[in-house]
């Protein structure tokens, strides 16, 4: 896994993807993980914008598509991550890209 600092050095709130491709495909059983200070009983999951479930847990395996984020008391809410039941879908790794990197992508179908 990466390093879930941003660039300034401040701790957030990342959202870790399994399979690492974004956007994620349904199919393939996705787990989302949170990832951030504080305890994982203190996350709360939101879905298309809106609070999601109850607290916790710090992990799961989706099973609706949407748009997921996560919030953690001590840094926030994470970025997003779509979670897609589309039939044709592009792929990127998901890890912070950088100019100059060799980047492969997944076309799936």
């Amino acid at each position: 896994g990466w390093c879930p600092l941003s660039p300034t050095g401040a701790q957030t709130t990342q959202l870790l993807v399994e399979p690492p491709w974004i956007p994620a495909l349904l199919s393939d059983s996705v787990t989302l993980t949170c990832q951030g200070s504080g305890t994982a009983s203190e996350t709360t999951w939101y879905k298309d914008g809106r609070q999601w479930g109850k607290k916790g847990p710090n992990s799961f395996t989706v099973t609706e598509s949407g748009t997921y984020r996560c919030h953690r008391p001590g840094t926030g809410r994470s970025p997003p991550v779509t979670v897609s039941d589309d039939w044709l879908v592009l792929q990127v790794p998901a890890r912070p890209l950088v100019v100059g990197d060799t980047v492969t992508l997944r076309c799936r179908s």
